[in-house]
């Protein structure tokens, strides 16, 4: 059975900083993509950042782009998501998703196989 379970979320101040850890069990890590996603109140869930295999080739959302910064150890099955100058506009419910085994995925929420139950990250002005 598959399970991502995510870790890290809690309430910051604006320009501060959090760290997000998604540790991942019942699958091989390393032929995976991982993903990070996020889904505010009253808003879709909307990709933040990926990453590929082994290569670790990552590409984020523009709104994270320059502040945030996704990683993986596949030695410890875990995805990171590093989040820098943090804004309010941050705020949401972040999760963590694998892709289908070997499988290329993109930034559509429809094509990850699995996910974890969300982490709260909220951001005061």
């Amino acid at each position: 059975q598959v399970q991502l379970v995510e870790s890290g979320g809690g309430l910051v101040q604006a320009g501060g900083s959090l760290r997000l850890s998604c540790a991942a069990s019942g699958l091989t890590f390393s032929s995976h993509f991982m993903g990070w996603f996020r889904q505010a109140p009253g808003k879709e869930r909307e990709f933040v950042a990926l990453i590929r295999w082994s290569l670790s080739s990552t590409y984020y959302a523009d709104s994270v782009k320059g502040r945030f910064t996704i990683s993986r150890d596949n030695a410890k099955n875990t995805v990171y998501l590093q989040m820098n100058s943090l804004k309010p506009e941050d705020t949401a419910v972040y999760y963590c998703a694998a892709g289908p085994p070997l499988r290329t995925v993109w930034v559509g929420v429809n094509e990850y196989a699995y996910w974890g139950q969300g982490t709260q990250v909220t951001v005061s002005s």
